[in-house]
């Protein structure tokens, strides 16, 4: 017994020894040798790179340098002969060894970084797609644009470096000429350049204009009808940038058949919040733009879009309903958009409702909409303006012009308080939990 017990007290000697030897290792300051800092973060280089001038950084940080617009050496000064920085392999490796040799002080083994494209192997595969698209061959142009969606996810460089040498444009032309042939065969090769083309928004107006092409917007909203979720989701999308631009674009999507319900059936039936979001931008250029008639409006009436509007304006975050009243405000700016909204129950109480609630840009669209629907109404009795007096809507705009808003939304308030002021003997009733969170300016 006398031995086992000398046995269990050496045992606790050793064991506190060895816990401060551990805590004097820990408390030792780790010294990183001062050639594998980079110069300009001081931190330990995860990607080394070497310019012309012979000074390695590491890449995010001399990629940052050069993005600020500066083409000199941040050390020597000197003006580079190429901003292509080469990786420093032998550097790389000597870190990711001290790495493993330091390990035991909690430094991890920093991963080889894949190598980024260069702007020239980018001209290099985009001539190599426009070379398949003149031969017509879309095996080969599937190949390659399934090679640059990899590019592009694999870095936020990468994606500058396409986008830099013209891919939206390239992709676009191939998209446009692919789209003229029969559609069947090259359907999987259009949703392929849709989903490469999404991951490169916003396109420039280049790209634009091929996909603004009578044929091309066909093929996009034939995937909007009968592709799977991923293809009418990528196809949204692209649809939304292109009717973004003033031209031709809105006359084409109109006319063809289906277009317009597509479209209305990613609101109704929504895929996920950002899906539903570029499908409203999209009907936000189309029911706002110079172009839009009675007759489009009518369309989008018939479908039940003002309802399912409304509704979803009853709970919706911020980003949403902003995009929900830009459409709506839109909608009432015609004779047949005005008379849903007044049939709706709905239409008044949720409009007061986000008056100093939501955001300043809902603020105004919802006072831009009550006053469309106020300035053209035909009905003496029991009209929007009793009902916006019923609601709280007097009290709301008289806060609304003491908080203060934007010119154009005050001169609309002032407008609508004149009128509203006529029915204010009909009973109130305002919820005043709407004003606990506000910001006064006193």
């Amino acid at each position: 017994m006398m031995t086992s017990w000398r046995r269990r007290r050496e045992s606790r000697r050793a064991g506190k020894k060895q816990d401060s030897e551990d805590q004097s290792c820990s408390n030792m300051e780790l010294n990183i040798p001062s050639h594998f800092r980079c110069p300009i973060s001081l931190d330990l280089m995860k990607d080394p790179v070497t310019l012309s001038t012979g000074i390695t950084y590491d890449r995010e940080s001399i990629e940052k340098w050069m993005e600020a617009g500066n083409n000199t050496c941040p050390i020597t000064n000197q003006v580079l002969k190429t901003l292509e920085p080469i990786p420093n392999h032998a550097i790389r490796k000597m870190i990711q060894g001290w790495c493993v040799e330091n390990k035991s002080y909690g430094i991890e083994r920093i991963p080889t970084p894949r190598t980024p494209v260069s702007s020239y192997e980018a001209s290099e595969l985009l001539s190599k797609v426009v070379a398949a698209q003149q031969r017509g061959d879309r095996d080969v142009c599937l190949e390659l644009v399934a090679k640059i969606k990899r590019l592009v996810k694999e870095s936020e460089r990468n994606k500058r470096c396409m986008v830099s040498n013209g891919s939206c444009g390239v992709l676009s032309a191939a998209f446009e000429a692919f789209s003229n042939d029969s559609f069947e065969e090259n359907v999987r090769l259009l949703e392929e350049i849709l989903s490469a083309l999404t991951l490169m928004l916003p396109l420039g107006g280049e790209a634009k204009s091929s996909l603004g092409s009578p044929s091309c917007l066909r093929c996009m909203v034939w995937i909007l009808r009968c592709g799977d979720l991923s293809g009418r989701r990528n196809a949204v999308f692209v649809l939304q940038g292109i009717l973004s631009r003033d031209d031709g674009n809105f006359n084409h999507l109109v006319e063809i058949e289906g277009g317009l319900e597509a479209m209305v059936k990613l609101i109704k039936e929504p895929i996920c919040p950002t899906t539903t979001k570029a499908s409203l931008l999209a009907t936000y250029h189309l029911v706002s733009s110079p172009l839009a008639d009675e007759k489009v409006i009518a369309r989008f009436v018939e479908m039940g879009l003002v309802e399912m509007l409304l509704e979803m304006l009853v709970d919706c975050e911020r980003s949403l309903c902003e995009k929900v009243l830009a459409v709506l405000d839109g909608i009432c700016g015609f004779d047949e958009g005005r008379e849903k909204a007044y049939d709706n129950a709905l239409t008044m109480p949720v409009l007061v409702k986000k008056i100093l609630r939501v955001s300043d840009l809902a603020t105004e669209l919802s006072v831009s909409i009550i006053w469309k629907l106020s300035k053209n109404e035909k009905r003496d009795e029991g009209g929007v303006l009793v009902e916006a007096v019923q609601v709280g809507a007097f009290q709301k705009l008289l806060l609304l012009l003491q908080v203060g808003c934007s010119e154009r939304t005050r001169g609309k308030a002032t407008e609508l308080l004149k009128s509203l002021n006529m029915h204010r003997e009909r009973l109130e009733c305002i919820d005043s939990m709407d004003f606990k969170n506000l910001k006064r300016p006193f």
